[in-house]
Order: C-alpha cells, then structure tokens, then sequence
C-alpha cells in the first residue's frame, strides 16, 4: 500500500470518527439535560416523572444496512441528513401524563430545535405500538467548528415499553413474518397495557389530588423544611420572599 493510500485511510478513519464523536457528544448533552429536569423536579415536587432513561448511538455496521434498504448514500452529511435515529434516548414514565409534561420541558429548552413531534400516544401504529417521539437538533462545539446533531427521543410509559419490547423480540424470532394468530395478541396486549396505563393515571391523579389537599393545610414552615420540621423564619427572610413576589 502507497503513502497517498496510507494518508487517505487515515483521512478516512478520522473523519468517520468525528461523525461518530458529534453523536455521542450530542446524546450526552441531552442526557445531561434530563438529569438537571429530574434533579428539579424531585427537588420541587418530591416527585420524579422519570423512571429510567436507555441511550443508544447506532453501530456503523447498522447505519450501512439502513443506507442499504434506503438505496445507498455518497457522503457523511448525506448520512447525516437521510439516517436521522443514529443517536437516541428513550424515557421510561410512569404515567402517561409525565409524558407530555417532560416533553414541554425539553421543547422549552432553547438551545434544542425540535424539527418533529410523532404522537403516536394519541394516534397509535395500527399494531397497537405507541410512544412519543420527538426529533431535536443538538448544538455541539467541537474544537474547530459548532454543528448541529439530530437526537430522536422516545418518552413512553413502563407499560407501553414493555409491550414495544415483547413486540421487537417476537419479530425478531420470526425474521420479521409473524402469524397473525401472533399480531392479534400482540393488538390484545396493547389495549390491555392501555387500559393499566389509564387505571394508573386516574389513581395517580386521584393520590395527588389529596397530597394537594394536605399539603395547603400546613404551614409555611412546613412548605419551606419539610415534614413536621417547626422552626421560625426570620423576618428578614420573610421580607425578601415578599420582594421576590413583587
């Protein structure tokens, strides 16, 4: 092998190493963003909308068998621009109402471009499959240039990701063929983790409710240290909370 074939695969390598690079670097941004949003909320409400969170930057093996089935692609920016998935991040709720609520979170996040919003919560894939996807573009400073990186976000509820998962690995046994014996139970199992999604939801709204009611029964003192804690609030401290209202 010559040197200019030496230099063009070094060349190579280290451009398709960067392009990698701007993706983990864009996932870790928004991962960092979400562990400030669930540090607030817990912070404010005593209560975390965030069950777990799952990170994934596509191999480029898989990138290659997408450009494959899409007819193949001659540049990075062409990849870039035509594989929109290769990085993403999937939030796991408890509830289906933490869904739009984390999602209005990250939309308010100026630096975040939202460029698109699939719902499919309110219209679901006719194989019962919902989520939420949001498709956002994420600054990221490298040391000669700024670019701006696609980032998929799914946000679903523990039972509609256990459902996606049962369903990804029962097309996966059957090489993407299943009996439609298969897919009506699959369908069956859908509305089943529908309906505990919508039992969950009304006692969640029910709990809150209540804890709300107590809540507005305690006294300031309570509001700012928590529990039965009793102790004097300055006056000084006072005055400035009534500044800050102003």
């Amino acid at each position: 092998m010559s040197m200019n074939q030496l230099e063009q695969l070094k060349r190579i390598r280290n451009s398709l190493t960067r392009f990698m690079m701007m993706y983990k670097f864009a996932l870790q941004e928004v991962e960092t963003k979400i562990d400030i949003l669930q540090e607030e909320f817990q912070f404010l409400h005593d209560y975390n909308p965030i069950e777990h969170t799952k990170s994934r930057i596509k191999t480029p093996e898989s990138i290659m068998k997408k450009l494959y089935r899409k007819g193949g692609v001659g540049s990075l920016e062409e990849i870039r621009e035509h594989i929109k998935d290769i990085a993403g991040i999937r939030i796991t709720c408890s509830f289906v109402s933490d869904i739009y609520y984390i999602s209005r979170m990250l939309q308010n996040q100026n630096d975040l471009q939202v460029v698109s919003i699939k719902d499919y919560i309110k219209n679901p894939k006719p194989n019962g499959y919902k989520s939420l996807h949001l498709l956002v573009k994420v600054p990221v400073f490298m040391s000669d240039r700024q670019e701006s990186v696609y980032v998929e976000v799914q946000i679903r509820t523990i039972a509609m990701d256990f459902w996606a998962s049962l369903e990804h690995k029962i097309f996966y046994k059957f090489n993407g063929t299943v009996p439609q014996r298969f897919l009506n139970e699959l369908k069956e199992a859908a509305d089943s983790a529908n309906e505990l999604d919508e039992k969950m939801e009304r006692l969640h709204s029910e709990i809150s409710q209540i804890k709300t009611d107590q809540s507005s029964n305690q006294g300031l003192d309570s509001a700012l240290f928590g529990g039965n804690v009793k102790l004097p609030i300055p006056n000084q401290l006072l005055s400035l909370l009534s500044e800050e209202e102003k």
